[in-house]
């Protein structure tokens, strides 16, 4: 696994399955094990501002991307470790899958 981003609080790496391309997931070095039992407003916080910060080092910020979580199983969650998902580098289309 390579890193794309880390600080004290949170790491980033690249998608194993990429589904565009730039698909980095940013996660919080704290065990959360989804957006449904968070209760800490600063972590999220700084995972979609370093996604932020990952979407402008990775060239995509401009033209734009998409950050999405996936909350249990029927939204997809399969690793139960909350993580934020920064898609760009193509077109987003609405509604998503």
């Amino acid at each position: 696994m390579a890193l794309v981003a880390e600080d004290e609080h949170s790491i980033a790496f690249r998608d194993i399955n990429p589904q565009a391309p730039v698909h980095v997931l940013v996660i919080p070095r704290a065990h959360v094990a989804s957006l449904d039992t968070a209760n800490d407003a600063e972590m999220l916080g700084r995972l979609s501002l370093m996604a932020a910060q990952i979407a402008r080092a990775e060239g995509v910020s401009e033209k734009g991307y998409r950050t999405v979580m996936n909350t249990n199983s029927a939204a997809g969650q399969t690793v139960f470790h909350v993580h934020l998902h920064l898609l760009g580098g193509r077109s987003m289309h609405w509604p998503p899958g």
